[in-house]
C-alpha cells in the first residue's frame, strides 16, 4: 500500500498548537512511510473561511518544516467535482431531494424532544417501494439527502481507540447538498478522500461521530474506507479543551514570543506520542521512530512549563551562526544594529546558555551595543570602593599584556586576586559596573572577549583616572 495521508484544517480562525499536532502526525506518518502528505484546505463555510486564516495555516507549516507532497487544495476549487457525484447518486438511488422546510424540520424536533426522543430527520422525503410521497410544496428548493442503509452496524477498527460500532439507527439521512447546491461537509470530505486515495486519516477524536456517516457515503460510493485514528483532546493547563476561547496560542505567537521551530514540533510530538523515555530528539529521528501503535488514548494536557523548558534546550544546543541569525529580528526589534559593535554571533554564543526564548538572547544582547556608560564621580563612589581601586589598576595592566582569549582572561584575574587577597566577586562586580553601568552580566571572562580587549580598557581606565 502506498501510504497518503492528509490535513484537513477549515480556515475559519487562528491555527493553535492542537490543530498543528493534527497536521504534524499524519506529516510523520507519511515520511516514515515513504508516502504522500497533502494539504486540503476546506473552505466550505463561505462566511466564516477567511484568506488571512489560510495564510497563517500555511505558513506555520512551514515554519515547522512540514513540506507537502500535494496541495493546498481548496475544497471551494472542486465544486463542480462534488456536484457532479450528487447527480450520480440521485441517479442511482443513493440519495433524494427533501422539501422539508426549515420551519417542519425545528417543530419535528421540538416534538421529539418533547417526547425524549433523540431529534433527527424522519425520513418524510426518503423513496421507499410502496411508499407515497408527498407533494412538492411550491416555493420551496430542496435539500439532497443521502439514503443512509437502515439496520446494522457500522464498525471500524480505530488505530488509536480500537473498535467502534455506531449503530445505523442512530443515523438519518444526511443532508450532502443544500438547498443552493452547495455541498456540505461530511460529504465533501468523502469525495476528497476517495479521490485524493487517501489511505489513513490522522485527526482529533472530535471527528468520531462523523466517521460512520462519512464511511457509509464512501461505502455506497464504491469506496474502501481508509484506516482512522482518532486523537485525544488536546487539553489547556487549565484542564479544558484547547482553543482560543481558552487562551491558546496561535502559532504565529510563539513565533513572535522566540520559540524555535524544532522545539515546537518536539514538543507537539510528545502530545499523545511517545518513543520510551526520549524527551529532546530531532525531527528526523522523530519520524524514524513514529508509529501509530505509539499514540496515546489519552487525553494530552499542554503544559507552558515544559514548552519553555524545550525552547531552553534547544537554544542551547543550537549552532551559534544559525542562532544569531534567527535572532536577529527580535535584536532589530529592540533597536540594535548588529552590523556594528561586536559580532553578534559571539553575543549570542554568550548568551544562549541562559535563555529560554530568542526574546531574552536579545533582551540581554542590548548590553553589548549601548554606548559606553558615563559614570559621575558619586556612581563610581557607591558602585566602586576604594580599596578596590588598587586591584583594577593592576587588573587593566594585566589585561593590556595577555593574549586576548578567554582563558587567559581568566589567568589575569585569579593574578590580581591572589595578589591582593581578593575573592572573584569583590573585583567582578565593580569590572562590571565600570563596563556597562550593572552588576549583572554573563561570566567577566566571557564577556571581555565579546567586548573586545581595547573597548574594555578604556572603560576601566575611565573609572580609575
Amino acid at each position: 500500500m502506498h501510504i497518503r495521508t492528509r490535513f484537513a484544517p477549515s480556515p475559519t480562525g487562528f491555527i493553535h498548537l492542537g490543530n498543528l499536532r493534527s497536521a504534524l502526525y499524519p506529516w510523520a506518518f507519511a515520511r516514515h512511510n515513504k508516502g504522500d502528505f497533502i494539504l486540503r484546505i476546506e473552505d466550505t463555510d463561505l462566511e466564516r473561511s477567511s484568506q488571512e486564516a489560510v495564510d497563517v495555516i500555511i505558513e506555520g507549516m512551514a515554519w515547522l518544516g512540514l513540506d507537502l507532497d500535494e496541495g493546498p487544495i481548496y475544497q471551494m476549487q472542486r465544486i463542480d467535482r462534488y456536484r457532479e457525484v450528487v447527480k450520480e447518486m440521485l441517479e442511482n438511488g443513493l440519495a433524494y431531494p427533501c422539501y422539508m422546510s426549515e420551519e417542519e424540520l425545528n417543530r419535528l424536533r421540538d416534538h421529539q424532544m418533547a417526547n425524549k426522543e433523540k431529534p433527527r430527520y424522519n425520513g418524510l422525503w426518503r423513496p421507499e417501494p410502496g411508499k407515497t410521497l408527498p407533494s412538492i410544496p411550491e416555493g420551496i428548493e430542496p435539500v439532497i439527502r443521502f439514503k443512509n442503509p437502515i439496520g446494522g452496524s457500522v464498525i471500524w477498527d480505530d488505530a488509536v481507540k480500537g473498535t467502534i460500532e455506531i449503530s445505523n439507527d442512530e443515523l438519518d439521512d444526511l443532508v450532502i447538498a443544500r438547498p443552493d447546491g452547495t455541498p456540505t461537509y461530511n460529504f465533501c470530505v468523502v469525495v476528497d478522500d476517495l479521490d485524493m486515495k487517501i489511505t489513513h486519516v490522522i485527526r482529533g477524536d472530535d471527528h468520531v461521530n462523523n466517521t460512520p456517516r462519512q464511511i457509509n457515503i464512501m461505502k455506497a460510493l464504491g469506496g474502501h474506507p481508509p484506516i482512522y485514528a482518532h486523537l485525544p483532546t488536546v487539553l489547556n493547563d487549565s484542564g479544558e479543551k484547547m482553543s482560543k476561547r481558552n487562551g491558546a496560542m496561535s502559532v504565529r505567537e510563539y513565533q513572535k514570543a522566540g520559540y524555535l521551530p524544532e522545539a515546537i514540533l518536539n514538543y507537539l510530538a510528545r502530545l499523545g506520542w511517545s518513543h520510551g523515555d526520549a524527551e529532546v530528539f530531532t525531527k528526523e529521528q522523530f519520524v524514524d521512530w513514529f508509529d501509530l501503535n505509539s499514540l496515546g488514548s489519552s487525553p494530552a494536557q499542554h503544559n507552558p512549563e515544559k514548552l519553555l523548558w524545550l525552547n531552553h534546550q534547544y537554544i542551547q544546543q543550537a549552532d551559534p551562526v544559525k542562532l544569531a541569525e534567527a535572532t536577529k529580528p527580535f535584536a532589530h526589534q529592540l533597536g540594535i544594529d548588529t552590523e556594528s559593535g561586536p559580532d553578534f554571533t559571539q553575543v549570542v554564543g554568550l548568551l544562549k546558555d541562559r535563555a529560554n526564548t530568542l526574546i531574552e538572547i536579545a533582551e540581554g544582547a542590548k548590553l553589548f551595543y549601548l554606548p559606553a556608560p558615563v559614570h559621575s564621580a558619586e556612581q563610581i563612589a557607591a558602585n566602586i570602593p576604594e580599596a578596590i581601586i588598587p586591584a583594577l589598576k593592576e587588573l587593566i595592566e594585566a589585561l593590556q599584556n595577555s593574549a586576548t582569549t578567554k582563558e587567559a582572561y581568566s589567568v589575569a584575574f585569579k593574578k590580581v586576586l591572589a595578589n591582593h587577597q581578593l575573592k572573584m566577586p569583590a573585583l567582578a562586580m565593580p569590572v562590571r559596573y565600570a563596563l556597562f553601568a550593572t552588576t549583572q552580566t554573563p561570566a567577566i571572562d566571557s564577556v571581555l572577549v565579546v567586548l573586545g580587549r581595547d573597548e574594555a580598557l578604556k572603560r576601566l581606565s575611565k573609572v580609575v583616572q
